[in-house]
This record gives C-alpha cells, structure tokens and sequence, in this order.
C-alpha cells in the first residue's frame, strides 16, 4: 500500500530521481487508521503525528463501478480535524482504497476502457481532495490479471503527476521456506503481483508482513522439534526472509515493513509427540489478553521470537479438557505438558492458545527494518487499541 512521484524532465541528457528517492536517507513512520474505529482512532493519533510521517485513513472501498464508497466518511468532524493538524505538520495524508474481490478487479482492469476510467478518477480524486497521494490495496487478485493490475499502476502513476502511488503487496515467503519438507507444487511461482512493475510504478511499497501463522514450514519445523508453541502474527526471521527476497526485485528505499498492533486467539489441538493443530478463532487488541490473563488465572510471557503469548484452559472446549480451575497452565507449561496430556485423554487434548504483539516486540521491528536498511515501518493498524506503549517505542523514530 502507497506511493510518492515519477521521474521528470530530461534536462541535458539526464534524468532527474523523483523526489521519493530524492530523500532516501529518511525513515518513515507510517500508520493505517480504520473506518470501523472511526472515534478512537482519530483521537488516538492525532496527539502523536510528530511521530508520524503519514497517516493513512483506512475507509475507501472500490465499487462495482469503479468509484469509492467513503465508510469513515472523511468529512466528520473527527477525521477533518486530524486531517487538517497532519497537513499542518507536515505529516502525509494518503488514504487507502481496499478490495478483496477478485472478480471486480478483473472486470475493472482487463477492459482498457474501464481501466483508463479508474485511473483517471483515481487521479482526479485524489488532486480535488488535496490528498498526498493513494494507497492501493487490491487483495485476493488471480494470477492470470497480473498484467492488467501492472499496466493499471503504469497508468495512475503517470497520471497522478507529482502525488504518491502508495501499493499494498503480499508477504512473498521464500519458496523453499514455504515448502520446506514437502514437494513443491507446479504453480508455487505464480503470483498477481509483478514486483518488477510495482517497483516501476510504486513510489512505497508497504508489504503485508503479519498473519504470518503457518505459511513459512521451515521455521514451523524448527519449533516443532522442540515442542514449541509457533503461531507468530510475525516473526522476524520471517520477515528478514520476505524483506530480502523481496530487495531483489524492489528497491530497499521504496520498502515499508508492515507492523500489526493485534493479535490471535487459536484453538489448539495436542496429539501424542508434540504435534498441535491451530485453529483460528478471532483476531484481538491486547486488552482482550489481559482479560483472559485474569479470568483464568494465567500469566502471559514472551515468545522466543519476541511477540507476547499465553495458553489456558476453556470450559467451552471439549468435555475431556480439565477444568481451568484445575489446570491454570500459561504458555510455556501448557507447551511441555500438552503431549502427556494427549497421551493420557484419548491421544489428544485442546486449549486455547493466544499470540499478540506488544510495545516491546514493535520497537524490535522497528529495530530490524532499521537493520535491513528498508525505507521505513507502517502500522495496522492504530486506533486506541493498540499496546499504548507503542508511541514511546516510535519517538525519535522518523528522520
């Protein structure tokens, strides 16, 4: 998600960089501020945009017919507010506009006609609301359209003029990671997003790296082996491994790392031999954790990779689960004990299971895009709900 310039003027046979690279030594905070928390949100960053170098309001969705739907809208007074005081400071306002249907995007994109009318209404739109640019956030694309969504950004970026195409792209794990012990399937290497394109016409380039769960078998493996708990929302090496494979084709000073502030709650099945099937329940804000911590009696800690977790016992799960009166396990015991449990209550047992990033493990990310020498962070997302101590860990952080 999101963009900054073209390049422009051949003067004396040489091309100037556009003003996004222009720049290059700068990292850049950003942060997605959601339509559904429109209140809390607002009033969450707007005491906090000196820490801020964009802001980027999470409330347009694509229509069938290739306008916005407005869900926040913008023009409460709420959002006008924070809109205006990021402007005054200098601070980027780039707002999202989101699909996850794959169908609309094909039918917008493979036809030259309607395509040329997104763009232009995208450009429009974007310069008549004074905004900094647009952040595209097309999800669930097939592979087969890949071409057209390249030729669209090709479009916008040379229509939006000196105004940031801003693109959401998939954490892309490396294949033999995702693989990693099994055969790799014919059609591993097909993707909808060209990163040779979007590194063309993407003036950022903010990459998904949370919801992480199972999708990198390798470091799944190497937990299993010593009967550790692994569901990340996002784990690190994780990430060092999408950032560089993604720097191969991308240029590090166009690439966001993307944060989340939220965490997940699994069902969490334990067989004989330290085998664990996760099921996803919900996703939370960590409050919800500390409500659990208390409820059942169990204390959270930090998972090795760096994000908080904790496990208990739910009367609401099977009839052959303990009562949680009886068991108050936290995390670390419920991982060593889940397989004697298994062995001793028909071959499996199940417990809930909770993972979410904390003030602590964000500064670490922050640390390691720092370390990988990529353009900046982006958070999703902020609006109150977050670990507060998140606006201690970012200060000093934009340069």
């Amino acid at each position: 998600m999101r963009r900054y310039f073209l390049l422009f003027a051949i003067i004396s046979g040489l091309i100037s960089l556009s003003p996004a690279l222009a720049s290059a030594g700068t990292f850049e905070v950003s942060g997605w501020l959601p339509y559904w928390r429109g209140a809390t949100t607002t009033q969450d960053v707007l005491p906090h945009l000196s820490e801020m170098t964009e802001i980027n309001p999470f409330v347009y969705t694509l229509r069938n017919d290739g306008t916005f739907l407005d869900n926040a809208p913008l023009t409460n007074p709420a959002w006008a507010a924070i809109i205006a005081a990021a402007h005054a400071q200098n601070v980027r306002v780039i707002p999202t506009v989101m699909t996850g249907n794959s169908a609309l995007v094909h039918t917008l994109l493979s036809s030259s006609k309607k395509r040329i009318a997104l763009e232009s209404y995208i450009a429009t739109f974007v310069k008549q609301n004074n905004f900094d640019g647009i952040e595209i956030d097309f999800e669930g694309k097939a592979a087969t359209d890949k071409t057209f969504f390249s030729t669209f950004l090709k479009g916008l970026y040379q229509r939006i003029g000196n105004k940031f195409v801003v693109c959401d792209i998939e954490a892309r794990t490396p294949i033999a990671d995702a693989y990693y012990g099994t055969e790799v399937p014919a059609n591993a290497g097909q993707y909808a997003n060209d990163y040779t394109q979007i590194n063309k016409y993407c003036d950022r380039v903010k990459i998904m790296t949370y919801d992480q769960q199972g999708v990198d078998m390798k470091l799944e493996a190497q937990a299993a082996s010593s009967s550790q708990l692994y569901a990340p929302v996002s784990d690190p090496a994780w990430i060092t491994a999408v950032v560089n494979l993604a720097k191969k084709s991308i240029n590090p000073k166009k690439i966001i790392i993307g944060i989340p502030t939220y965490g997940y709650e699994y069902a969490v099945t334990a067989y004989a031999g330290n085998q664990y099937i996760y099921d996803i329940l919900w996703t939370f804000n960590p409050g919800y954790a500390t409500q659990v911590e208390q409820q059942y009696n169990v204390g959270a800690s930090r998972a090795p990779w760096g994000e908080m977790n904790l496990s208990y016992f739910s009367s609401s799960l099977a009839s052959t689960t303990p009562p949680v009166s009886a068991v108050p396990f936290d995390a670390v015991a419920a991982a060593a004990a889940s397989s004697i449990y298994a062995s001793s209550t028909n071959s499996h047992t199940q417990f809930r299971y909770l993972v979410w990033p904390d003030a602590t493990s964000i500064a670490q990310k922050v640390a390691l895009a720092q370390n990988l020498g990529v353009r900046g962070v982006a958070i999703f997302k902020l609006d109150g709900g977050e670990d507060q101590g998140i606006w201690q860990a970012l200060q000093g952080v934009k340069k």
